[in-house]
């Protein structure tokens, strides 16, 4: 099988599971052997019949065995490429010729969701380097859609996204987040009020079973053996408690689909302005306070050691200033 990273696609992928998938779902084994599908589309190509196991068709909810032959007909469900913006703003924070790192700002989708549409990160980041411009069959990254992306930001949060300028520096640094050796920190505002100094959450994630904006928190085991969520580890520390809030620093590996938002929100304590999960609304901040603070890489063969942080946002330092101000009234 020809690599997704590696920039040369056919339309039929084929895919062996390996032992770690035994017994998996369909739908679970395929969303993470073929990684340039999103889990909308694996869904999708399988509802179109466009999957095959060993030949034959399989229904979403089937179980796989190790040794398996999973064939996909990505071209049926492909997505559109995205297209560059030139001379579009973009907040660079780090650049050398394997990577950028960009400080994406609250308000802008990381990655275009429809064919031809504009102002996302990625129209940007392809408006300053035409080389990462894709097809549909060729494109560094997870998918056309968001070529060089090595992880994406919810569109209300802020902060610190990694582009892998080339194939190779991509896949190097897609491993090495999946294992957890790329270094991602984050600032974020919660109730401060019986919040610890520090601490780990653990608690394992999916999709919310009646709300597909959100994701839910498996707390209670018997969630865990309804859902077969994902582990996901939030370690944080307070840095600083004025008034109402906690500034607190976040550090969570990989970090899934609103990891740090679930994750708080479930030890009773929601990011300031996250309504999905809980939070007070705060018109003046009109968000939830999540900024992407930091990344860093130690570096690993041909790819170079880097580390950028990109500073509070002034709307999340306003909420800690203002907050400061009535402490001391």
């Amino acid at each position: 099988m020809t690599d997704a990273t590696q920039g040369s696609k056919t339309s039929a992928r084929q895919v062996v599971v390996p032992a770690s998938l035994h017994g998996a779902r369909l739908d679970k084994a395929v969303t993470e052997l073929v990684t340039e599908l999103s889990r909308a589309r694996v869904k999708r190509a399988i509802e179109l019949g466009v999957v095959r196991v060993n030949g034959r068709r399989v229904p979403k909810g089937g179980i796989v065995s190790e040794g398996d032959t999973i064939e996909v007909d990505v071209a049926q469900v492909a997505e559109a490429p995205a297209v560059a913006t030139p001379d579009a703003p973009l907040r660079l924070v780090l650049e050398t010729d394997q990577v950028a790192v960009v400080d994406k700002p609250a308000g802008q989708a990381t990655a275009p969701l429809r064919p031809g549409e504009a102002g996302t990160l990625v129209n940007a980041v392809l408006g300053r380097y035409p080389e990462l411009v894709p097809t549909a069959e060729v494109y560094v990254g997870h998918s056309p859609r968001e070529p060089g992306i090595l992880h994406r930001l919810d569109t209300e949060t802020s902060g610190a996204v990694v582009i892998a300028r080339t194939a190779p520096v991509f896949e190097t640094l897609r491993v090495a987040l999946k294992e957890g050796r790329l270094e991602k920190e984050y600032l974020l505002l919660c109730a401060e009020q019986g919040l610890p100094d520090e601490g780990t959450i653990e608690f394992p994630l999916t999709n919310h079973p009646k709300d597909q904006r959100r994701v839910y928190a498996c707390i209670h085991p018997n969630d865990v053996t309804r859902y077969e969520p994902r582990p996901a580890r939030t370690e944080y520390r307070v840095l600083r408690r004025t008034g109402t809030w906690a500034l607190v620093v976040a550090k969570a590996g990989k970090a899934l689909r609103h990891q740090l938002r679930v994750h708080f929100a479930a030890i009773g304590h929601p990011l300031a302005g996250d309504e999905l999960y809980g939070g007070h609304v705060i018109r003046s901040l009109g968000r939830q306070a999540l900024h992407a603070s930091r990344v860093a890489f130690a570096g690993e063969g041909k790819v170079a050691a880097f580390e950028a942080s990109v500073p509070l946002p002034k709307d999340m330092a306003t909420l800690l200033e203002a907050s400061d101000a009535q402490s001391e009234e």
